[in-house]
């Protein structure tokens, strides 16, 4: 996830923060609610991105 210059990275297959980049602590917990809801269209895509 990425806005206005900050950058937060999860792992996926569970779901965990790897780093908030800038992000507060409240944003951070409700973007990660937003991966764990996508987790498998983000694998999917993810995955048909890099099987070529």
């Amino acid at each position: 996830m990425e806005r206005e210059g900050k950058i937060a990275k999860f792992w996926l297959n569970p779901v965990r923060l790897r780093d908030s980049g800038g992000f507060r602590p409240h944003e951070a917990r409700q973007i990660q609610q937003l991966v764990e809801e996508r987790e498998a269209i983000i694998l999917e895509q993810w995955n048909e991105y890099f099987s070529d």
